[in-house]
C-alpha cells in the first residue's frame, strides 16, 4: 500500500490494544462510547451518593460546603455530559447502520475522531478535581457567579471540557445524519424505518442546531474569564440575563437529545415483546418531530422568575403547555402497543414499560411549571430536582437499561441472566422512586436546592433519609448489572441471531455481526422487514462467488487530530503554548487523514 511521504502508514499489526485505538469499525466505536460513558456513569453516581450522604440527617459534616458544590455541579454535567448521551451515542455507533442495512456510517473515520474526542473532553472536565477543583456553580453556570470574580479555575475547566465535547457530539450528529439520509437499504423509505432511526434522526438535528449556540456562550464566558471583556458583566456593560437565554436555548432541547433516544428504544421493544406491529406508528414519528420544533419555543420557561414581562411568560407558558401534546400522543400509542398484545415479560421489556410509568410522572410534573404562580413557587427547590430526575433516570436511563438487555445479545452472542435482570429492575425501579418521589415533598414543604446542610425541625429530616436510602437501593441495582454483565460474559454465546423474533433488520444478520454487518445488503419489503420475510418464507440471500466487501482500513489519525484538539483546549488551562503546540498537530493529522489510501 502506497503511503504518502511523511505521513504514518495505515496500522497492519494484529495487537489487540491498537486495534482498537486505530479502530474505524462502527460496532468497535460503539463499545467503546459504551463503556467510556458507563465508567463516567459510575462516577456520576458516586458524586450522587457523596451528596445524598451528606443530606441524609440534618447538619449533616461528611463533606464541606466547597466540596458540596463541586458534587452537585459535577454530578450533573457528568450524568448528563459523559454519561446518558454517550450511552445513548453507543446505540447510535452500533446500531444505527444495522437497522438501516448499512455496512458501516458515512464516514468512518469522523466516527472515531468524535469518539476520541469525547474521551478527552470528558477527563478533561473530571480532572478538575485534582487541578484546582471542580466547576461549583451549577451545570447551568449562572452569570456573574461563574465570572472569575466569584469563581475558581473549575469554571475554565467547564468551559474548555464543554466546548470540546460539543466539538465531538457535532461531528457525530452531521456523520450520522447523513447516514440516515444517504446509507440506507433498498427500500427502505423514510416511513419504512424504525423509530429508533427517527428520533436518532431527530436528534442530530438538534446537536446540529443547538450546539452552536452554546458554544458561542462559552466563548463568550471564556473571554469574559480571561480576557477581561463583558458579556455578561454588569459592571463593564453586559447582561447576566444574555447568558441565561443562551445557555436554555441549547439547554432545553438538550432535555430532548437525552429523551428522544430513549423514546426509540422504547418504541422497538414493546412491540417487540407484544408481538404485534407498532401502533401508530406515524402518530409517533410526527410526533417526535413535532417534539423537535416546540423543544426550541419552551426554554424561557426555565426563567419565569427572572422578571420576563406579562406577555412572554403567557407565549412560554402557552409553548410549554403544547409540547405535552405529542408526548401524550407517544404516550397513549405505546400502550395502544401492548393492548391486546401477546406480552412476553423480559426485563427489556420491565424496564421499557417502566419507562412508560416513570415519564409519564416527569412529565406531568414538568407541564405544571407552565403556569408562571406555579413556577415562581416551585423554583429552585427541590420539586425540580424531583422532576428532572424522572425525566432523566425514570425516562433516559431506564430506556437505556431496556436497549442494554434488548441489544446486548445481538452485541455479544450472549443473553443477559434474567434473574438477575428482574433484582436488577426492581432495586432500580423501587430506589428511584424511593430516592426522588419524596423530592417532591421536599420542595412543596420548601427545601431550596443546592444547600449542603439544614436545620432540624424544618420538616425535612424524614424525607431526606428515605431519600438518601432509597439512592443506595437504586445504586445496588446498578451493582446487580455489572455482576449480570461478568457472569454473563463468562459463558458461551448462546442467544443466536435473532432471540426474541424481532422485526427490525439489525436481526437479520448474525449475533454478534461480521465487520461487514451484511454478507448481502437486505432489500426492505416493510416496516418490519424480518417478520415480513419470516411470513413470506423468504431467506437470505447467499452473497455471490467473489464478492469483494469494501472496509475502510484503521487509521492513526483520528486519535492524532484529537490529542491536537486536547492540546487548543489545554492551552487556556495552563499556557498558550500548549494551544500554539496543538495547531500543528491538527494540520498534520488533516494532511495525514487527507493523503491517507482508503483501499
Amino acid at each position: 500500500m502506497a503511503t504518502a511521504a511523511g505521513t504514518i502508514a495505515a496500522p497492519t499489526t494484529e495487537s489487540v490494544v491498537w486495534s482498537w485505538i486505530t479502530t474505524v469499525d462502527h460496532k468497535r466505536i460503539g463499545a467503546l462510547y459504551g463503556v467510556t460513558a458507563f465508567i463516567f456513569f459510575l462516577i456520576g453516581g458516586i458524586e450522587a451518593l457523596l451528596i445524598r450522604t451528606q443530606l441524609a440527617v440534618p447538619n449533616g459534616n461528611v463533606i464541606n460546603a466547597e466540596l458540596f458544590n463541586q458534587l452537585f455541579t459535577m454530578h450533573a454535567l457528568t450524568m448528563i455530559f459523559l454519561a446518558i448521551m454517550p450511552l445513548g451515542a453507543a446505540f447510535f455507533n452500533y446500531m444505527v447502520p444495522l437497522m438501516i442495512g448499512a455496512r458501516d456510517v458515512a464516514f468512518p473515520r469522523l466516527n472515531a475522531l468524535s469518539y476520541w474526542i469525547f474521551l478527552f473532553g470528558g477527563l478533561v472536565l473530571v480532572s478538575s478535581f485534582i487541578f484546582g477543583g471542580a466547576p461549583d456553580t451549577g451545570w447551568f453556570a449562572y452569570q456573574p457567579i461563574s465570572s472569575s470574580q466569584f469563581s475558581g479555575s473549575g469554571m475554565d475547566f467547564y468551559v474548555i471540557g464543554l466546548m470540546i465535547l460539543g466539538i465531538s457530539s457535532l461531528a457525530a450528529a452531521l456523520n450520522f445524519a447523513v447516514t440516515i439520509i444517504n446509507l440506507r437499504a433498498p427500500g427502505m423509505t423514510m416511513m419504512r424505518l424504525p423509530v429508533f432511526i427517527w428520533m436518532t434522526f431527530i436528534v442530530m438535528f438538534l446537536l446540529i442546531l443547538a450546539l452552536p449556540v452554546l458554544t458561542v456562550a462559552l466563548i463568550q464566558m471564556l473571554f469574559d474569564r480571561q480576557f477581561t471583556t463583558s458579556f455578561f458583566l454588569p459592571e463593564g456593560g453586559g447582561d447576566p440575563i444574555l447568558w441565561q437565554h443562551l445557555f436554555w436555548v441549547f439547554g432545553h432541547p438538550e432535555v430532548y437529545i437525552l429523551i428522544l433516544p430513549a423514546m426509540g428504544v422504547v418504541s422497538e421493544v414493546l412491540p417487540t415483546f407484544s408481538r404485534k406491529p407498532l401502533f401508530g406508528y406515524a402518530a409517533i414519528v410526527f410526533a417526535g418531530i413535532a417534539i423537535g420544533f416546540l423543544g426550541w419555543a419552551v426554554w424561557s420557561h426555565h426563567m419565569f422568575t427572572t422578571g420576563l414581562g406579562a406577555v412572554q411568560q403567557a407565549v412560554f407558558s402557552a409553548s410549554t403547555m403544547a409540547i405535552g401534546i405529542p408526548t401524550g400522543i407517544k404516550v397513549f400509542n405505546w400502550l395502544a402497543t401492548m393492548w391486546g398484545g401477546s406480552i412476553r415479560f423480559t426485563t427489556a421489556m420491565y424496564f421499557a414499560v417502566a419507562f412508560v410509568a416513570l415519564f409519564t410522572i416527569g412529565g406531568i410534573s414538568g407541564v405544571m411549571h407552565a403556569s408562571p404562580p406555579v413556577d415562581q413557587q416551585q423554583q429552585d427547590t427541590y420539586f425540580i430536582v424531583a422532576h428532572i430526575h424522572y425525566v432523566l433516570v425514570g425516562g433516559a436511563l431506564f430506556g437505556v437499561f431496556s436497549g442494554l438487555y434488548y441489544w446486548w445479545p445481538k452485541m455479544t452472542g450472549r443473553l443477559l441472566n434474567e434473574t438477575l435482570g428482574k433484582w436488577n429492575f426492581w432495586l432500580m425501579f423501587i430506589g428511584m422512586n424511593l430516592a426522588f418521589f419524596p423530592m417532591h415533598f421536599l420542595g412543596v414543604s420548601g427545601m431550596p436546592r443546592r444547600i449542603y446542610t439544614y436545620d432540624s425541625g424544618l420538616g425535612w429530616d424524614f424525607w431526606n433519609l428515605v431519600a438518601t436510602v432509597g439512592a443506595f437501593i437504586l445504586a445496588l441495582g446498578v451493582l446487580f448489572f455489572i455482576i449480570n454483565v461478568f457472569k454473563t460474559w463468562q459463558k458461551e454465546p448462546d442467544a443466536g441471531d435473532n432471540p426474541w423474533d424481532a422485526p427490525t433488520l439489525e436481526w437479520a444478520t448474525t449475533s454478534p455481526p461480521p465487520e461487514h454487518d451484511f454478507d448481502v445488503i437486505p432489500e426492505v419489503h416493510s416496516r418490519e422487514p424480518v417478520w415480513y420475510m419470516r411470513d413470506h418464507n423468504m431467506t437470505t440471500p447467499e452473497p455471490e462467488p467473489g464478492t469483494h466487501i469494501h472496509l475502510p482500513p484503521p487509521s492513526y489519525y483520528p486519535i492524532i487530530i484529537a490529542f491536537g484538539v486536547l492540546l487548543l483546549g489545554l492551552g487556556p488551562l495552563s499556557h498558550l503554548a500548549l494551544t500554539a503546540l496543538g495547531v500543528p498537530v491538527i494540520i498534520y493529522g488533516i494532511w495525514g487523514w487527507t493523503l491517507e489510501p482508503t483501499e
